[in-house]
């Protein structure tokens, strides 16, 4: 058995950016997400039916979260963020210099 790595098949220009799930479930989804100087369109938001907990393995983004104020938080490799279900949330830039390898993880929280 061969495992896959995460770096594999990242071209050095894209002019989209990438999604390639890794793991699907009933409960879950797992995807890498490659973007390289992409950004959310201004009136593109990301509503989601799921929580999602993203880390950013390579690069840097910035991402605008609406949680009824609109802010901003910059992320850089190691960081990450459980963003809620329906948390509304969109990318405001990534790296131009190399290509942002984001991991995000797709579920539903349980709550306490």
């Amino acid at each position: 058995m061969n495992c896959d790595n995460i770096f594999q098949q990242i071209p050095e220009a894209l002019q989209d950016e990438i999604f390639t799930t890794l793991v699907d479930g009933k409960n879950i989804r797992i995807e890498r997400i490659v973007s390289y100087g992409h950004h959310s369109e201004e009136d593109q938001w990301y509503d989601q039916n799921r929580d999602e907990w993203v880390i950013i393995l390579r690069g840097h983004a910035k991402l605008m979260i609406d949680d009824g104020r609109l802010s901003v938080l910059e992320m850089a490799e190691g960081d990450y963020q459980l963003l809620p279900a329906h948390l509304r949330h969109r990318v405001l830039s990534s790296s131009t210099i190399e290509p942002t390898v984001w991991l995000a993880v797709h579920f539903n929280l349980a709550k306490k």
